[in-house]
């Protein structure tokens, strides 16, 4: 770390470059911004991160993200419990709650099958999805994954297990609002004709 930085500086400005998405310009930043705000902000900042990492771990249920042993989605009376939708991560339940418009089950892989990362299918949370599935009664799987390879790869893999037990459907990849089709790419492109449904 540069001369610039006194030592316990240097020390967060390098914490900070850890996290995802900040380079060495916004690390600086945000460390400077830290030691401007009062102490007592700064000491409730490092309690909630110290807090956050102690008390949220995994919903026994769904794998999504929770300070209880069951989370608040699984524990909801009014959601649909016939209808489960797979995703990777639980960045992925967050964005489709922001759409209001999925009201069933979700289940958190924790990843995607990446054989040249060293993950396959027994580092994910897919063996214990086949028992929920198949104990629960569940109608419909939804396999709401990313189209990369290995998006495909998991949403092939997961969809053939699974094919036995329940109906299994995959979400709509497509255009996004405003776009242009001169400008789409093949594969989006085929994902947008591959999810045409019936105009209302």
């Amino acid at each position: 770390m540069s001369t610039v930085y006194t030592r316990p500086l240097a020390r967060l400005v390098e914490q900070l470059q850890r996290l995802p998405g900040i380079g060495p310009k916004t690390a600086q930043r945000l460390a400077l911004h830290i030691l401007k705000r009062p102490t007592a902000e700064v000491e409730a900042l490092a309690h909630a991160l110290i807090e956050a990492k102690q008390q949220v771990g995994f919903c026994s249920v769904c794998f999504h993200l929770s300070a209880e042993p069951v989370c608040d989605i699984c524990r909801a009376p009014n959601r649909d419990k016939t209808t489960i939708c797979v995703v990777a991560d639980s960045r992925d339940v967050i964005a489709l709650e922001k759409t209001r418009e999925f009201r069933g089950q979700y289940h958190v892989l924790g990843g995607l099958i990446s054989p040249m990362d060293g993950i396959g299918p027994d580092q994910l949370n897919i063996q214990p999805l086949i028992r929920r599935v198949h104990q629960a009664g569940t109608q419909e799987v939804i396999l709401a994954i990313n189209p990369s390879v290995e998006g495909e790869t998991t949403t092939l893999y997961v969809g053939q297990l699974l094919k036995p037990f329940t109906r299994v459907t995959r979400i709509a990849f497509g255009l996004p609002m405003g776009g242009d089709l001169e400008y789409a790419d093949e594969v989006t492109l085929a994902r947008a004709l591959e999810g045409r449904r019936d105009l209302d």
